[in-house]
């Protein structure tokens, strides 16, 4: 069995011992760190592992960094891995890259954030904007029509904020029309969150909830509200994400509704789909890994199908 590599990019002189035997794939990911993202991570991890192939995984050096994530992309292409998947930084801005690989006849599968202008093998993911829909009427559903909320973004220039965000609007405008959205903006940065939330409760005690596009921000809103002195229910939270620290924070009574991706399934699918690819094998276009929502009446069943303590 091969081991997996976990690498970082931190500057152009990367190198990938042993990429260029038998099915050899590239997985590059947007964080090693964030919680929603260590679980897509261990699902990669865990069907490399399945396959008994080697899985070089590498990330940009910081969440957002196209250039570095560029870099190795290409570093993997010129490697001779078998096939790459890839969680765009930025959809428009990988295209090139991605197009050059698969004219290269290397295919790429986009897990979690799609790319914009370039073809892929395919497209592994959640359905962001049916999934953002049914989280928008989900937190209409537990305030009144009218109550002013906060909605935390993710990156506006990945497929994946533009989604979500769309996606929210449309089901809470639909079913909470009279409610004013106070709008903070991230690049998917918890401490933009946090920062950007504390700037308006600062100014605002009417605030009843705060939607956030991942659980990443998720968190970043809990830790504004506690240095602002709320305690947990005085403002609902709700995700997206489904991430472990997001479901502990709902068993505290901090979160009431969270859209939870099959994390996991994501990497793991993806991961699955490269390597179906590599070996000539037909593949759908769109995986969709599906959704499950979290409360706190289903959070037990959710812990138990994730393998959550």
């Amino acid at each position: 069995m091969k081991a997996m590599k976990l690498i970082l990019a931190a500057t152009a002189a990367l190198t990938f011992a042993g990429a260029a035997n038998a099915e050899t794939i590239g997985y590059i990911t947007k964080s090693a760190t964030n919680g929603g993202w260590v679980m897509i991570n261990g699902g990669a991890a865990k069907a490399a592992e399945e396959e008994g192939i080697e899985l070089i995984s590498v990330g940009p050096s910081f969440q957002g960094d196209l250039a570095s994530q560029l870099e190795v992309f290409n570093n993997l292409v010129a490697s001779g891995v078998d096939a790459i998947g890839i969680a765009p930084v930025d959809s428009a801005g990988v295209a090139e890259a991605v197009q050059a690989a698969m004219d290269a006849g290397i295919p790429v599968v986009a897990i979690d954030t799609g790319v914009s202008g370039a073809d892929v093998t395919s497209f592994v993911a959640t359905d962001n904007l049916a999934v953002a829909t049914i989280q928008g009427d989900e937190a209409c559903g537990i305030i009144t029509n009218g109550d002013a909320i906060i909605y935390v973004t993710g990156n506006q220039a990945q497929s994946t904020g533009q989604e979500r965000r769309d996606g929210f609007l449309a089901g809470f405008g639909a079913a909470c029309p009279d409610s004013e959205i106070v709008t903070v903006p991230t690049e998917w940065n918890g401490t933009q969150a946090q920062e950007g939330v504390a700037a308006v409760l600062a100014t605002r005690s009417d605030i009843s909830l705060i939607a956030n596009a991942w659980d990443g921000g998720t968190m970043g809103s809990k830790a504004a509200l506690e240095n602002a002195g709320y305690s947990a229910g005085d403002v609902k939270l709700v995700g997206f994400d489904g991430a472990t620290d997001a479901i502990v924070a709902m068993d505290e009574g901090w979160v009431h509704v969270d859209t939870a991706q099959m994390l996991e399934a994501m990497g793991y699918e993806g991961i699955k789909a490269a390597l179906a690819a590599a070996r000539g094998e037909d593949v759908s276009p769109r995986i969709d890994t599906g959704t499950f929502l979290v409360t706190p009446e289903t959070s037990a069943e959710y812990k138990a199908l994730i393998g959550m303590e």
